[in-house]
């Protein structure tokens, strides 16, 4: 008579695997938790620096200016970097949003995630430069002393993201 297989695991083979499994996540949890910090810093220094792209085309395209400005509900100025950002076409060239500017774009800001800026408005003019001289604006994780970028906004109104803090 043949001899009859069984398919299947035992439950010490199962112990054993839930147990490497175990270990192999203690492990890699911790560099995880680094590569989603460093994910949250490289998509929130793009999104910026495509919003002052925008803001800087659009003040050369109307001819009057626009800008970017920190902002909590999308329909005004004021507030910090921290809880978003929108961008604006001037009409009337002062550098500030006002009563019958266009709000091109809103884009509220990435949780767990700190903004500071040296200023809470980046205008442009007609011309693509900035207004109120070279500015920065400086992100980093919360809770954590790297991955720390710092957007860097020439007097010309040329962007670049350099590592580290602002100077």
């Amino acid at each position: 008579m043949p001899r009859r297989q069984n398919n299947g695991f035992s439950l010490i083979e199962l112990m054993v695997v839930i147990a490497i499994v175990a270990v192999l996540l203690t492990i890699g949890l911790p560099s995880f938790q680094s590569s989603l910090r460093s994910n949250r810093i490289a998509t929130s220094s793009n999104e910026l620096l495509a919003s002052l792209a925008l803001a800087r085309s659009e003040a050369v395209r109307s001819t009057r200016g626009g800008g970017v400005c920190s902002s909590a509900n999308g329909t005004a100025c004021g507030g910090n970097w921290n809880n978003g950002w929108l961008v604006w076409t001037e009409t009337d060239g002062n550098g500030v949003l006002g009563a019958g500017e266009t709000v091109v774009r809103y884009i509220q800001s990435k949780p767990k995630l700190t903004l500071a800026g040296s200023a809470n408005t980046i205008a442009f003019d007609s011309r693509g430069r900035a207004i109120g001289g070279a500015q920065s604006i400086q992100l980093s994780p919360e809770g954590a002393a790297t991955p720390i970028r710092c957007l860097q906004i020439g007097i010309t109104g040329q962007t670049r993201v350099d590592p580290g803090a602002c100077p």
